[in-house]
């Protein structure tokens, strides 16, 4: 199973908050479920769309763990969501997190989750 890793807010965001585009610099081609994965690092500035759901304070977000899955059903270059950026968006759609994060390294890209961290992530 892939994996990709996204910078918090934006991985509480796409589990928790509502946000059904990731935006990212190239087309990807890859559809099905793939696991998201809090990066080590959180990005430092950052602003919700308006109306969008707000993630909790900064201290409380998981970083560095694989947090939850999602499925990646389209790749676009415009969307009207208020989540879309662009230059490409990955559609994603139904959000389910873990109910405990299972740390690990992520990676640039979408990576492959070692086995024997799969076997511990449980929804």
């Amino acid at each position: 199973m892939k994996a990709l890793s996204v910078k918090q807010p934006w991985a509480w965001a796409i589990i928790h908050g509502g946000k059904t585009i990731e935006n990212r610099p190239k087309r990807t081609h890859l559809r099905g479920t793939i696991a998201i994965h809090a990066s080590a690092q959180p990005r430092r500035e950052w602003e919700f769309p308006a109306r969008a759901r707000k993630p909790p304070p900064e201290e409380k977000w998981v970083l560095g763990a694989i947090i939850g899955f999602v499925d990646v059903v389209d790749c676009v270059q415009e969307h009207r969501s208020k989540w879309f950026q662009g230059p490409f968006g990955y559609l994603l759609a139904n959000p389910r997190p873990l109910r405990v994060p299972v740390p690990c390294k992520g990676a640039l890209g979408f990576w492959k989750i070692p086995a024997h961290i799969l076997r511990r992530c449980r929804i």
